[in-house]
This record gives structure tokens, sequence and C-alpha cells, in this order.
């Protein structure tokens, strides 16, 4: 209420006339309060007939991309699933919601916490600058992200070793031979995206290796594909490339073949996030792999806890293992 006060220029108890349908403020001045309130993220609390505040028993999950997309990613599904056999447990509800971008993410947050339609929300995707998080740190609402550790705030995260985790992956290709490796990456928005690039730069400088060639697309099959054959058409050509997807290994793999280059012979492939996907492509798909449903909910039950007022740091969740499988092997004869 003195947020609301200051910002109208009026007194708490002009703010609290005009939220509660009370006599002794303008129409003009209740409009302008109200607009003020719902701009600041404020929620009037429910309180049942035994004095306790309501809750709506529901968690939320926006994702700012298209909804075509969701059909496309075996990690997001799989995440899903995890945080679903969690909430069930509780007998709590999952709201997911699919808009545009984060100006349409940041509404949908602030309508569901004045409408008390969820009492927490999980945050993926984490920007750099990222106003999601400046936004939910200021209204109030509990909220998990699903990233970190750096650009959280005040907020709970809960992340994984991408550093590490891309080490393990430059080691293994240097250890085979390859002195020219590329990257197919995420939108360079993203924390993790920037945080793999950083990785993979320095643990090419440990090798004493040149920078690799990184292409950032979408997690979309058509633009990955696109970025693919940029990629393949470079001279010198890459002998391995790093996916930040099985999505976008998967259709490397088939950019590779349409340039009749041969899997592992010509070039080694490895993939971010294992999937069925990557066991089921010919060859099979050497992947990083983690239990990403397990992880879903391991940030569930940090949420809950957070809901039930317990408190909640940001944690680490487990590294990332890498599977050899048949993408990868030693340089083949051909290096244009």
């Amino acid at each position: 209420m003195a947020d609301i006060a200051r910002e109208a220029g009026v007194s708490k108890g002009a703010v609290s006339y005009a939220l509660n349908g009370r006599t002794g403020v303008s129409e003009s001045t209740r409009r302008r309060i109200v607009r003020i309130a719902d701009e600041l993220g404020w929620r009037p609390y429910g309180v049942t007939r035994a004095g306790r505040v309501t809750r709506a028993d529901a968690v939320g999950l926006v994702l700012a991309r298209p909804a075509r997309f969701l059909a496309l990613e075996p990690f997001l599904m799989s995440l899903v699933s995890g945080v679903e056999s969690e909430l069930a447990r509780r007998k709590v509800a999952l709201q997911l919601q699919v808009v545009r971008d984060h100006r349409e993410e940041i509404s949908t947050y602030r309508r569901w916490w004045t409408r008390m339609h969820v009492d927490g929300v999980l945050v993926v995707d984490l920007a750099a600058a990222d106003e999601r998080v400046t936004e939910l740190a200021r209204c109030g609402l509990p909220a998990v992200v699903l990233g970190g550790p750096d650009g959280l705030g005040p907020l709970p995260g809960l992340w994984s070793d991408d550093t590490t985790a891309m080490h393990a992956v430059v080691d293994h290709l240097v250890a085979l031979g390859h002195r020219r490796i590329g990257r197919i990456a995420g939108p360079a928005r993203l924390r993790h995206t920037a945080t793999r690039t950083a990785a993979m730069t320095h643990a090419l400088q440990r090798h004493h290796l040149p920078p690799a060639v990184v292409i950032n697309t979408d997690y979309s099959g058509d633009e990955g594909a696109a970025a693919a054959r940029r990629l393949l058409d470079r001279r010198p050509r890459p002998t391995a490339v790093v996916c930040d997807s099985d999505v976008l290994a998967v259709v490397a793999l088939g950019a590779a073949e349409r340039g009749r280059l041969t899997v592992p012979g010509d070039l080694s492939l490895i993939a971010w996030d294992d999937s069925a996907l990557c066991e089921l492509a010919r060859p099979a798909l050497t992947a990083l792999s983690r239990d990403v449903a397990a992880y879903g909910a391991h940030a569930a039950r940090l949420l809950l806890h957070h809901i039930d007022g317990q408190p909640v740091s940001t944690r680490v969740d487990h590294l990332p293992r890498l599977v050899v499988r048949h993408s990868t092997a030693r340089p083949g004869p051909r290096h244009p």
C-alpha cells in the first residue's frame, strides 16, 4: 500500500478506500490507484471463512517461443513431465502458457499473481539482463529459475554446470585428434549459450587450438539446418561440430549427408541433451546426457518449498555425462 500511495501521490488510506471499493476518493483517483496497483503487481489476498489465506494450488510455466516448437523439443517435454510428476504428488496443478516474448511473459505473471491463479512460477531460458528477474523480485511472486548461477538477482535457481560439461566435450574431441571444431549454438541472448561459448573458448585455448566457429540459431529444425549448411560450407571445414541440442544435432547429421559427408568418417557430431532422437539416429549420436525429468522434479520441489515459506537457495544439479556412441571418431582423410 505504501508503494502504491507513493507512486499515486495519495495517502495509504486513499489506497485502501480505492482498492476495497469504499467511498472517500473520486472516481478518477480510484482508477489511477487501481492502474498503478496493477502495474506494481499488487494482488488481493483471498481469505477463507476460517481466516486463512487461500491458495491456488497451481504453479505456472510461461514459454516465450512459438507454440510449434513444443512438439520439436524432447528436452522441454521431459522437463515438463518431471515437473508434473512432482506437482501431482502434492495435488498441485501446472498452468502452461505460450507467449511471444518476455513482455507478454511479464504481463502473464502479473495477471496470474493479481488474480491468484498461481502460487509461484518456474522460469526458463534465462537471458542476459533479464527483465523477468527484476519484475518477479519486485512483485514478490515466488519463483525458481532453471538456470544460473549468474543473473538470478535475489531469486533462487537450479543450474547445470555447462562449463565443466563443455570442457569434457572438447577434451573428448581433442583426444580423438580433432583440431578444427565448430558449434551450432542456441540464441546468443541466452545465458547458458554464452556460458557454453566462454567455456569452449577457454577449453580450446587450454589445448592451444584456434577458437571455434560458432553459428547461433534458434532450436527449430529449419533454422538449425540452415546454420549447419553454413558451417559445413566453410573452408577449411570443421572436422567436428558440437550442437546445442539433440534436434540441432539431428539436422546437422542430415545436412552432412546431403553434403555427401560421412559421420563420423568426415565429420564428428556431439549433441547437447541426450534423448531418444540421439539413440535412434544413424549413426547414433554421442551426447551429453542427464536426467531432464529429474531436473524438472527437483525444480518443482524447490518451488513448492519456496511457496511454503521454507528457505530456498540456488543449487547446482547433477553434472551431465558424456555418452559416447558412433558419431565421433578420429578425423577422416578428407580435410578440405
